[in-house]
């Protein structure tokens, strides 16, 4: 079995593959106050309330955008499971022309773009990964990197209201029944959720412009089937999405 762990901003998702297929995910909270020893106790509950024993996963890798985080899971999978595990660079192997590569590009947005290419051969495609940041990731037929495009991510941005505005509590974000919200909490979901729906249709239309053809697009992220329904063109729906990548990436190195 394989561990593929997707270390963001607020969350680390975790999923274990086996022949290709997930056979289990989890995910818990990014907490740069834990010790490696902390995150071996986290890990080790997890398994164990998954059903997962130690001794079958072989293979661990690691992406990761919080580089003060990266030495606290590298010791956790080690001290879990025995060996090294296997750490995502930019330099890494995959399925992307490495020239196009950005330097400043996260490890999560290039799994998302491996995986956007491997899905779409021959395809412009994108990745729309609701987490939190919203990306926009953008693949080229041959494997190019052509850009990307970052906006706040929906819970930042609600966050966000709930600390500068006093009146506001915690909104929960579910698909608003209307645009006219008749109080707080279906305003801010009204304006929150068709909102950045429009924002991300307004992204994949300018990118489908900019490049000149249609676009193959995968929404992915926390909140990607919240915000499926809200997006009014063809689209895939795969909350593995990186995940898959980051496996993908693996199977290269």
């Amino acid at each position: 079995m394989k561990l593929l762990i997707d270390a963001g901003n607020s969350t680390i998702a975790c999923g274990i593959t086996e022949k290709g297929e997930f056979v289990s995910d989890f995910k818990f909270k990014t907490d740069l106050k834990k010790s490696s020893d902390e995150y071996v106790g986290t890990l080790e509950e997890l398994l164990k309330v998954k059903g997962i024993e130690r001794s079958s996963v072989d293979e661990v890798a690691i992406s990761s955008v919080v580089p003060n985080l990266n030495r606290a899971l590298e010791k956790m999978a080690y001290n879990v499971f025995g060996f090294e595990p296997f750490i995502i660079e930019l330099s890494s192997r995959s399925n992307l022309v490495s020239e196009t590569v950005p330097s400043e590009l996260g490890t999560d947005i290039l799994a998302n773009l491996a995986e956007a290419h491997r899905k779409f051969p021959g395809e412009f495609a994108m990745t729309v990964d609701f987490g939190t940041a919203l990306t926009f990731s953008t693949v080229s037929p041959k494997g190019e990197v052509m850009g990307v495009a970052i906006a706040p991510g929906l819970v930042t941005a609600v966050n966000s209201l709930a600390v500068s505005t006093a009146q506001l509590n915690q909104i929960q974000l579910k698909r608003p029944d209307t645009a006219l919200g008749r109080n707080s909490e279906e305003s801010v979901r009204a304006g929150i959720m068709y909102g950045w729906a429009g924002i991300a249709k307004e992204i994949i239309s300018r990118t489908e412009e900019e490049v000149g053809a249609g676009l193959k697009v995968v929404l992915t992220g926390g909140l990607s089937r919240t915000m499926y329904p809200l997006i009014s063109r063809e689209c895939a729906l795969d909350t593995f999405h990186t995940l898959r990548g980051i496996e993908l990436i693996l199977s290269a190195k």
